[in-house]
């Protein structure tokens, strides 16, 4: 994710597009952040020379990670930093735009889009990959206030909390035209009312989209496969206060979090599942193909500053039932991810990782990764992170300036690595 419906807050645990690794000199994988001036869409990355690229066996996983004043990146599998990190000031949010190598900045007026360079071809030979530099692309999407980024079925949503604008575009056609200097070809439909919102795009081709505005936001609405503004709305489900985050699970069941519940959309139908308590939030939640039921946080007190709760929730989307499970210990929005099997992975402020089995809800292990820590009450500061890419749960420790990568075959930390900065957001592209 769950922390108030804060601007700017997009998710862990989406699904990444279909990927292209045919053109010629692929471009860059996409960061999201919060700050600095949009930059000019139509200008062209800065190339990365054959001579200087060093070849591959195949596509190189990286970490992208941002800090004051700017975004780092790391090898994946030796956690040595790769290139010059990139200046960029204020709070910057990341999301991995769905093409295996680019990454949104969310810049508040603009998608920037970073390349992690993890692949390219510059010599169009198909047989070799050459890992080029980490950029700062010269690309971006316009926006205003610029919000979550969602990657399922093969396509990137965008949207713009200031505006109501969702756009679409096909996830693997990035690469392809930041080679040429320019963004792929986009779909745009506008919400009725500005909000901060959330959009899915469906593998028929329909769209979820979040319904609210400026005053407050009721639930979602699914539109037809039209174009544009040409979609029709077909269904819409207004018992959802607060709707808030999204995330998918086996079957293609949709999920977005409320103040008393959550919604779930499948097979045409819109589901809600009732809270326990009268206000019972899951803002946040984390999503995998390999299991049908959602891991989402829990907060029961509207009021609170900042609630530090303790259960997290996990709603089985084939039954509509929900279960809550004692973890011991809070922990934080950063805190939820998921396991290469479906597991429900949970960071909590004892400084250990949590593997819960999402059936049951049984904790299946407990592996010590942190020293223990406190959620700041200011959301956009530094905290223990988690981010899953394959068998490996890569942890930030803000206090230690050290990044822990664990392997969650063993069970257990595999190797930890000094960084040249206090980690903030990070993310990462398997190449």
């Amino acid at each position: 994710m769950s922390l108030p419906s804060f601007p700017f807050l997009s998710l862990p645990g989406r699904r990444p597009g279909t990927k292209s690794m045919i053109a010629v000199g692929l471009s860059a994988l996409l960061l999201a952040g919060c700050a600095g001036p949009a930059a000019n869409p139509g200008a062209a990355p800065t190339e990365t020379s054959a001579s200087n690229a060093k070849e591959a066996g195949a596509p190189t996983p990286r970490l992208v990670y941002t800090y004051d004043g700017g975004v780092a990146v790391l090898d994946a599998k030796s956690l040595e930093p790769v290139g010059a990190a990139a200046e960029l000031d204020g709070f910057n949010r990341l999301n991995p735009a769905g093409d295996g190598r680019h990454v949104f900045i969310s810049t508040g007026d603009a998608f920037r889009v970073f390349d992690a360079g993890s692949w390219s071809e510059p010599h169009g030979d198909h047989s070799h990959h050459y890992v080029a530099d980490p950029k700062l692309t010269d690309l971006s999407f316009e926006a205003n206030k610029a919000g979550h980024v969602v990657r399922h079925a093969g396509k990137t949503v965008l949207f713009s909390d200031g505006s109501g604008k969702v756009e679409t575009f096909t996830s693997s056609e990035l690469s392809d035209a930041a080679e040429e200097g320019k963004l792929p070809a986009t779909d745009v439909y506008t919400t009725p009312e500005a909000h901060h919102g959330v959009a899915v795009e469906l593998e028929d081709g329909k769209l979820l989209v979040t319904l609210g505005n400026e005053e407050g936001r009721s639930g979602i609405a699914v539109l037809d496969a039209g174009k544009g503004q040409e979609r029709k709305e077909i269904l819409r489900n207004e018992e959802c206060p607060g709707v808030h985050g999204e995330a998918v699970a086996a079957d293609e069941a949709v999920v977005v979090g409320c103040e008393n519940g959550m919604l779930i959309y499948k097979d045409g139908k819109i589901t809600k599942v009732a809270s326990p308590d009268a206000y019972g939030r899951m803002g946040n939640q984390a999503g995998s193909e390999e299991s049908p039921v959602i891991l989402g946080d829990y907060k029961v007190d509207k009021e609170a500053t900042l609630e530090r709760p303790t259960r997290i929730s996990l709603v089985n989307t084939e039954t509509a039932t929900l279960q809550l499970v004692d973890l011991g210990a809070s922990y934080s929005f950063r805190s939820l991810g998921r396991g290469p099997a479906g597991e429900a992975l949970v960071l909590g402020t004892d400084g250990a990782l949590r593997v819960i089995d999402p059936a049951s809800g049984a904790i299946t292990s407990t592996i010590p990764v942190v020293g223990a820590w406190e959620e700041s009450e200011t959301w956009q500061d530094p905290r223990p992170t988690l981010f899953v890419q394959g068998s490996t749960a890569f942890v930030t420790e803000p206090a230690t300036q050290t990044l822990h990568a664990v392997d969650l075959k063993v069970g257990k930390v595999a190797k930890s690595a000094k960084l040249e900065h206090v980690p903030n957001e990070l993310t990462g592209v398997k190449g």
